[in-house]
């Protein structure tokens, strides 16, 4: 469905085309970038309520900074649509996140004017600092740099990392605060209320409407006026405001805060900014959802809704008389809850994600023992060490691929000490639209090579609520459980809970031509396989290991005991994964069989959706039956050359 551009929108192409506008223009067309937004989103689907909150940010910064030779960096790249569709993407937006299409964030290899990848948050003022300290290096003085992060993200280590780095530096910086109060859920914590006391604070207020244009103009004067000018500027913010000195304190000069859906001011606010040397931070005031009503009154359901209708508000699901399995991470929030009752000891944590990872049912079921600590994976998995060495047995629940910013502390903190934390590694695997900064496709690699820990998988959504409940069994020591995004396959999947011995894999059905190995839930697609060679007169065997440590060392010695033929199947990357232990045990154990390794090969996989990118990546069901035969047949004709 082709969508039609309003008046103004239609004619720019890239940011030189916006310039040509003035500024009793940009009005109107922020109104038709956030309507193109609007009709093309509820079609196509993808994130929605960030970059609507930021329509307005986004069109005068193209209109005041000369991009791309200006750089500007995004963090968590789910609010550059806008972005996006003023620097020449506009006719193929609406393959974003499709297979083959753009990407729903900022990346370099797509377009000049994205000067860094992002998908993972508070990465952007490290990066623009990077590039400022380089063009500082290169004489590139009239160079600007600007990273937009939101105040979600400014909760990371990493960002208070670049901030007090940045502040020495006195390179051409300027970092614009986007106050929503929301990362996909909610913000939480301190820093939250410091913002708050700012935005609420009349004096204030009152003060910076002129001050920006103000040292903008002494700044022309010299440096020696803008160095009295600086004084004074501290020392009455000092006054008017409490603990002003956050910011400031590590040597950036703050501005604001100043409403963030007002497209004129912020022009000649970013325009005076650009007069005023070294360090800055503006903080703008947005509403995520911004022009939209029911994304403004409930921002967490529309951040990514889906399919919608524009009219009624209506997302559209797919409608089926079948009983629909559970999303595993509902499993998962329900579980726990249900584990919590019965153990007093249990606690869950989550990363800024409790609707992403359903940690929200138990966090509204019982509060005072389900925390949620803003985007810091780091401090997670110390304050669930932390945790566990008082006695509690804490469930830490953090997305794969964000699992990969607190290897250390994982290392660290919780097998080095053996200590009794369970982590739970949601949308492990292919991750889909989100694309590569979000696919887990490292997990059962970089977690298995780590001392004390068990690493397990589940098949379903019964041998999950069975893990969780092994996990937390006193003594069992640090526990990782990783499962997919996505649907399960049980419709009828509470059932009774009852532990898996730990390092037991399980037997699907026997067979004669070769065994299949797989983990998780791709296992089912291994099912599907089976039942499609059965068919055929091929009848494979099939194991689910559950664990990729320990291994099942006596199943494996019946899988290389009975069969020359092997073919692993995960949802992982090859190198380093599950079919790599078995490689391991086979040479370790002296056994000599063909074996075929089939997961996320040695490459960066795009975004798509999961079946697709199976298939692309060569382990789905299919892909499995037609490795399947190739062996069955060279197994054949090894017998008759025998």
């Amino acid at each position: 469905m082709e969508i039609e551009a309003g008046e103004l929108l239609k004619h720019i192409q890239t940011p030189a085309d916006l310039k040509r506008l003035g500024q009793a223009e940009l009005v109107k067309l922020c109104d038709e970038l956030r309507q193109y937004i609007i009709d093309t989103v509820s079609v196509h689907g993808g994130h929605f309520a960030a970059s609507l909150g930021v329509v307005e940010l986004t069109v005068a910064l193209h209109y005041v900074l000369n991009t791309p030779y200006d750089q500007l960096v995004w963090d968590v790249g789910h609010q550059a649509y806008g972005h996006k569709i003023l620097t020449g993407r506009r006719e193929v937006f609406h393959t974003n996140r499709v297979l083959g299409g753009i990407s729903g964030f900022p990346k370099r290899s797509e377009s000049e004017y994205d000067t860094f990848g992002v998908g993972h948050s508070s990465t952007s003022i490290s990066a623009a600092l990077g590039m400022a300290v380089a063009s500082h290096y290169k004489g590139e003085t009239d160079r600007q740099h600007v990273a937009v992060i939101g105040d979600g993200a400014m909760t990371a280590g990493m960002a208070f990392e670049a901030l007090n780095h940045a502040g020495i530096e006195k390179s051409n910086l300027l970092v614009i605060l986007n106050d929503n109060c929301m990362s996909i859920d909610p913000n939480v914590g301190a820093l939250k209320e410091y913002l708050t006391s700012i935005t609420t604070s009349r004096s204030w207020n009152r003060f910076r409407d002129d001050i920006a244009h103000v040292l903008a103009k002494i700044s022309e004067i010299g440096p020696d006026a803008l160095g009295i000018a600086k004084k004074i500027e501290k020392s009455i913010k000092g006054t008017l405001l409490k603990n002003s000195n956050l910011f400031e304190s590590l040597n950036f000069r703050y501005f604001g805060p100043v409403d963030g859906h007002d497209v004129k001011r912020l022009v000649n606010t970013l325009d005076d900014l650009r007069g005023i040397p070294g360090p800055k931070l503006l903080h703008c005031i947005t509403v995520k959802g911004k022009g939209y009503a029911l994304a403004e009154k409930d921002q967490t359901t529309w951040h990514a809704p889906g399919l919608f209708d524009k009219i009624t508000g209506e997302i559209k699901k797919s409608k089926t008389d079948k009983p629909v399995a559970p999303k595993y991470q509902d499993v998962f929030g329900h579980t726990l809850v249900e584990l919590a009752e019965m153990n007093n000891k249990i606690m869950g944590i989550t990363p800024a994600m409790p609707s992403g990872s359903s940690m929200n049912i138990m966090m509204k079921a019982m509060p005072n023992r389900a925390f949620d600590v803003g985007i810091a994976e780091q401090h997670a998995v110390t304050f669930s060490a932390g945790l566990a060495t008082q006695g509690m047995v804490p469930f830490c629940n953090i997305y794969s691929s964000f699992m990969q910013r607190a290897y250390d502390q994982v290392i660290h903190d919780v097998a080095i000490q053996n200590l009794q934390v369970v982590f739970c590694l949601d949308r492990a695997g292919i991750a889909g639209a989100d694309g590569p900064t979000h696919h887990g496709a490292y997990d059962l690699a970089y977690m298995r090579c780590i001392p004390n820990l068990t690493v397990s998988a589940p098949m379903n959504e019964e041998e999950l609520r069975n893990l969780m409940y092994t996990a937390q069994q006193e003594g069992v020591g640090p526990f990782v459980i990783r499962y997919p995004r996505g649907q399960g396959v049980m419709p009828d999947w509470k059932r009774p809970l009852k532990p898996i011995p730990v390092g037991k894999g399980r037997k699907i059905c026997d067979g004669e031509e070769l065994a299949i190995l797989s983990i998780g839930h791709i296992g089912n697609e291994a099912i599907k396989a089976c039942i499609t060679l059965n068919e055929e007169g091929i009848f494979p065997a099939h194991y689910d290991l559950r664990f990729v440590k320990p291994l099942d060392e006596p199943l494996l010695h019946e899988v290389f005991g009975k069969f020359k033929k092997i073919i692993t199947v995960e949802d992982g990357c090859i190198q380093g994964g599950m079919g790599s232990a078995v490689l391991e045990f086979m040479a370790d154990k002296g056994y000599q069989a063909s074996v075929v390794r089939l997961g996320i090969p040695d490459e960066i996989v795009e975004h798509g959706e999961q079946q697709e990118l199976w298939a692309l990546c060569g382990y789905d069901s299919a892909t499995i039956v037609h490795t399947a035969r190739k062996m069955a047949v060279s197994r054949k004709t090894d017998s008759l050359a025998g």
